[in-house]
């Protein structure tokens, strides 16, 4: 199969539950569009200096997002026949009438192309977010938060572990397509709120990989600052300590929901380091050297920035996977391509609904979408009973874990 091609599904399509959709006029998945995406384009109106025709083509798109009528994209480039297909089943409706997963997907795609991005001009590769992350790696901000961390690592190497995916997991909150919970992540720190992790699975994993020595690491990442700097510790630790002989960083090929982490943020949040305490600096070292010796690879794929789903895995992909000992999956984003981005009831169990996935994995995730599954009976009651907001608001987490393979790694 080549590039940009949508691959068969890998699990029987009626055992999914209704995807979120935007027509739900009380969903966050309206609201997103309703209010969080216009905001996002005059956000990027407002820190680019974009020429006429890119605010014009920006305005245009907002336009079409409050009002219109969703039009495939226009540009020749080498994703454009996957668009399309992708595009089709959605043609003649509006913004507010579609999958929300391919909706927030296309309209990342949409904004690239209104800037210019895979243009032949001077905005070519111009990454339309770069001021808002350069400002999350300020030393007030994700470099500071990062150096309480490391000052606090446990001398136990479990406990040193789990602090460390502690601090990954709620570093997720930093999400600069989402404000109220990004601010909500720098004030409140990376550490502790144990209370507000629905389901840890950390001590588990913790076991696994210590007692499998597992060659192989790979880490799908989300966003870049705050939260790629706690990837990159955790990824030091797992080789430092001996649980992997190498970790592959999985990230986006280009700009994705505003603060997706990309192959030049990894240098960038490296430097932001350097200028800090020697604690901070010795991180940035045995990075680069893992770098340089290959213990540490950084990947993209082009999937990471389409609405495909995990059990849509093209071949490459997929094997890639597979023939990695351990997966961390990082992310609201991450953990709806696992569940299909669909209605399940939040008691459905976690091992089944993932068990087409093809390695052992963990999914760190702060919830910022209205699904989860692997609760107990009563508990999402209970919890919208005390805060209608649970699933959306950021302030609870899930650390869930199956630690078996899924059935296609031989296949």
């Amino acid at each position: 199969m080549s590039a940009f091609e949508i691959p068969p599904l890998q699990i029987d399509p009626g055992s999914l539950p209704p995807p979120l959709q935007t027509s739900d006029p009380r969903s966050f998945a309206r609201e997103t569009f309703e209010t969080r995406v216009p905001l996002i384009i005059q956000d990027a109106l407002a820190v680019n200096a974009f020429p006429t025709e890119i605010r014009a083509a920006l305005e245009d798109l907002h336009a079409e997002i409050t009002s219109g009528v969703i039009r495939a994209l226009r540009e020749t480039t080498p994703d454009r026949t996957f668009w399309d297909r992708a595009f089709r089943p959605h043609a003649g409706r509006t913004w507010f009438d579609v999958p929300w997963f391919w909706a927030e997907a296309f309209f990342y795609r949409r904004l690239l192309e209104a800037t210019g991005y895979f243009g032949p001009g001077p905005w070519r590769g111009v990454d339309p977010f770069e001021k808002k992350k350069r400002e999350e790696l300020q030393p007030h901000a994700a470099p500071q938060l990062m150096e309480k961390t490391l000052c606090s690592l446990p001398a136990d190497r479990c406990d040193r572990f789990q602090f460390l995916v502690h601090a990954s997991l709620w570093g997720n909150r930093i999400d600069l397509s989402y404000p109220q919970v990004s601010e909500m992540g720098r004030t409140a720190g990376l550490r502790g709120e144990t209370a507000n992790v629905l389901v840890d699975d950390s001590r588990q994993v913790w076991d696994y990989l210590d007692s499998h020595r597992c060659r192989r690491v790979m880490i799908l990442a989300d966003n870049a600052g705050t939260e790629l700097l706690t990837d990159l510790a955790l990824s030091d630790f797992l080789l430092t300590e001996g649980c992997a002989t190498q970790v592959t960083l999985q990230l986006k090929p280009q700009p994705f929901f505003v603060s997706d982490a990309m192959p030049s943020d990894v240098d960038a949040a490296l430097t932001a380091l350097t200028p800090g305490s020697q604690t901070a600096r010795c991180l940035a070292h045995r990075i680069r050297e893992h770098l340089t010796a290959a213990r540490l690879r950084v990947r993209t794929h082009w999937l990471f920035t389409t609405n495909l789903f995990y059990f849509q895995l093209p071949d490459d992909l997929r094997k890639e996977i597979a023939a990695s000992d351990f997966v961390i999956a990082k992310g609201d984003a991450n953990y709806r391509r696992l569940l299909g981005d669909a209605h399940w009831p939040p008691t459905s169990d976690f091992h089944r609904v993932t068990a087409y996935f093809p390695a052992p994995f963990v999914t760190l995730r702060t919830l910022k979408s209205e699904l989860i599954v692997g609760l107990r009976p009563g508990e999402a009651e209970r919890l919208a009973a005390q805060d209608p907001k649970w699933l959306i608001n950021g302030r609870r987490a899930v650390v869930q874990a199956r630690c078996e393979r899924g059935p296609f790694l031989n296949s």
